[in-house]
């Protein structure tokens, strides 16, 4: 699953920290998500959207390598 949460981040001049901070999770976890790395709950992608104010699909999209 590719994600733009940098992009977001950049758009709203929020730091990981800030937006660990926000999203109640570490700051390691927003790293990890921005390289591929962790992918996040249902939860956590719901507090993005909603933090970001965007819908979950302008964040979060699916490859084809997730269908299989």
């Amino acid at each position: 699953m590719k994600n733009s949460i940098k992009v977001e981040r950049a758009k709203k001049n929020i730091t990981q920290a800030n937006l660990a901070i926000l999203a109640k999770v570490s700051r390691q976890t927003i790293n990890a998500m921005e390289l591929g790395k962790y992918v996040p709950s249902t939860v956590l992608a719901l507090r993005l959207a909603q933090i970001f104010d965007v819908e979950i699909s302008q964040i979060f999209t699916l490859e084809d390598s997730d269908w299989v």
